[in-house]
């Protein structure tokens, strides 16, 4: 028997904008990835975060190994307990300042997630 994985994941995800103005970004889709291979993806609506503050929001993400085809490392993933998931994103938007100028800003996150399947609970997370 193939070793896999169907996980349904409820993620908050959060905007932070730094800047003096608001950020109002597009439309975008996060990936999530394991050994570069893409398991699920979830679906970013296009929102504005206002001026120094973060804007927060939840997605649901579901994630299969079906794509994988018999990953040599899958199976030794899973009998540890820990799956090791990467995820990426890129938001495209645009930054207003007195409601006159207007520039083009994006925003890419790279992160690493380690998923405790037995607690089914996400451990280590690391953004860059």
């Amino acid at each position: 028997m193939n070793p896999s994985f169907n996980i349904r994941m409820n993620a908050e995800l959060g905007v932070k904008n730094t800047n003096f103005g608001h950020y109002k970004f597009r439309d975008s889709t996060i990936y999530f990835s394991y050994n570069d291979l893409i398991v699920g993806e979830a679906f970013v609506p296009k929102a504005r975060a206002k001026a120094r503050s973060t804007k927060k929001f939840n997605v649901i993400v579901n994630l299969s190994s079906s794509n994988l085809q018999n990953h040599p490392q899958l199976g030794n993933d899973l009998n540890s307990g820990v799956l090791t998931l990467t995820s990426k994103s890129k938001l495209d938007g645009k930054v207003e300042l007195i409601k006159v100028l207007k520039k083009k800003k994006s925003t890419e996150m790279d992160c690493t997630l380690a998923i405790n399947l037995k607690q089914k609970l996400i451990g280590d997370l690391n953004c860059k």
